[in-house]
């Protein structure tokens, strides 16, 4: 007589959208993946393309060979520059070497860029609200000569902060923060320097801040959130900080199902599930199909918000996607 299989427990599934990769993050994989077809491989990047290991293996497969810097790249074979944006230094060397080059650099990430030169142009002191040493940071100050911005990564920093004219000041952030981090920050600039410019769109990023709140619409009723992102991409790590924020009595950042700790799931009742802005959506599946091997899985989907941005590519690959 065979043995009655052991009833799965019930778990509710919290699926957050939208999730995962968002318009320039897939604009920047078609990008080296259209170069790999026009021109063969190897196609060089300069700096990972997208925070996501599944995405950057996935296109060495290709024949994408990953690089920190433009000199480690031979002067016939085209290069492409992450979609975190890149000092201007880098493409002016690309152009004097006389090279093939795509900017995969985000259409919003460039909006700082010009953001930035503007206020440079009409003699503002320029705050940078960011973190130090992060690529899109890294190039957005590349953007001007060193010391015309300052960056500021903390409410003290702000505090402290100390302009030549305090008439004269204009803010613009990195676009994967925090929503509410970044607006405390904004708080206390704004109350120094109440003449301060702003930019005259949310810099933060629409992906970051709707998957943000999709988290936040969950949270509180989450015993766990799993966050599916490589641990160094700024936006993946701030759904962490959202869903702790947010009230989920434990939240897990994930490269993939594979980093599942049983542990996690003592006596979970309800999970949330969302994927940051560079992670493939096939991780979300596997990680639902890990947890259905355990669970019998009510799903229920968290949508506050629909996406439909979508970026050309540049001229040349999309001729060629054509």
């Amino acid at each position: 007589m065979s043995a009655v299989p052991a009833e799965k427990p019930r778990l509710t599934l919290m699926l957050a959208s939208p999730r995962g990769f968002c318009a320039g993050v897939d604009r920047a994989i078609q990008i080296v993946e259209r170069a790999i077809e026009k021109h063969g491989s190897p196609v060089y990047v300069r700096h990972e393309i997208v925070h996501n290991r599944h995405v950057v293996e996935r296109l060495r497969g290709l024949g994408a060979v990953f690089v920190e810097e433009l000199d480690e790249v031979p002067d016939d074979r085209p290069v492409v520059f992450s979609a975190h944006g890149v000092p201007k230094s880098v493409p002016a060397a690309a152009r004097a070497r006389d090279m093939t080059y795509f900017d995969a650099t985000c259409p919003l990430v460039s909006k700082v860029h010009f953001e930035l030169q503007r206020h440079f142009d009409t003699g503002r002191e320029i705050v940078l609200i960011g973190h130090a040493g992060h690529p899109e940071v890294v190039g957005a100050m590349g953007q001007l000569p060193p010391g015309a911005v300052t960056l500021i990564e903390t409410v003290d920093d702000a505090r402290v902060y100390q302009p030549h004219d305090a008439a004269n000041v204009a803010f613009a952030t990195q676009t994967t923060l925090s929503v509410e981090d970044t607006a405390g920050i904004v708080e206390v600039l704004r109350a120094r320097f109440p003449a301060i410019a702003a930019p005259r769109k949310d810099d933060i990023c629409y992906a970051t801040t709707n998957r943000q709140e999709a988290v936040k619409q969950m949270a509180a009723v989450c015993d766990l959130v799993l966050v599916i992102g490589s641990p160094n991409s700024s936006n993946s790590l701030r759904l962490v900080e959202v869903a702790l924020r947010g009230g989920a009595k434990q939240a897990q950042l994930i490269d993939d199902a594979s980093m599942l700790n049983p542990a996690w799931l003592d006596g979970v009742a309800t999970i949330g599930v969302t994927a940051g802005a560079s992670a493939p959506e096939e991780l979300v599946q596997d990680l639902i199909t890990a947890l259905d091997r355990r669970f019998e899985i009510t799903l229920q989907n968290v949508a506050p918000v629909q996406e439909t941005v979508a970026f050309k590519l540049p001229r040349a690959l999309a001729v060629a996607a054509a």
